[in-house]
């Protein structure tokens, strides 16, 4: 009698979902999507940075075609922004660009300093 398994023993010695705990579940689905969802962060991150760098290099000709309208300099601030802090490299650059010209980080506003390296402005000296 016991050799022969019916369908009801087999699925008596599975575990069914409620078993298993709520924060193990979630658990299990993020160690299986973890590394989906970090390609489609890293993705998304790099695309948000190149769009910053497309804003900014395109606030200058439209800044000069529209003199009168300003539409070219918040263009620039959401390209910083967008560039700042979505690349890596992107903030080194304007890093380095307000080390070499402080005159540029006395013209930012301070909230602009605290959107986009996460800091205030540097005091003048």
């Amino acid at each position: 009698m016991q050799a022969t398994k019916t369908i009801f023993d087999m699925m008596a010695r599975q575990p069914i979902d409620s078993d298993i705990p709520e924060q193990a579940r979630i658990n299990q689905a993020r160690r299986r999507f973890g590394a989906v969802t970090m390609g489609l962060h890293v993705a998304m991150r790099q695309c948000l940075a190149a769009l910053g760098a497309f804003l900014i290099a395109m606030a200058i000709p439209i800044g000069i075609l529209t003199p009168f309208l300003p539409i070219g300099l918040p263009l620039a601030i959401i390209g910083v922004v967008l560039l700042g802090r979505n690349a890596v490299w992107g903030r080194r650059w304007m890093e380095g660009m307000l080390d070499r010209h402080p005159r540029l980080e006395h013209f930012a506003p301070n909230w602009l300093m605290r959107a986009v390296f996460g800091r205030d402005k540097r005091p003048r000296t």
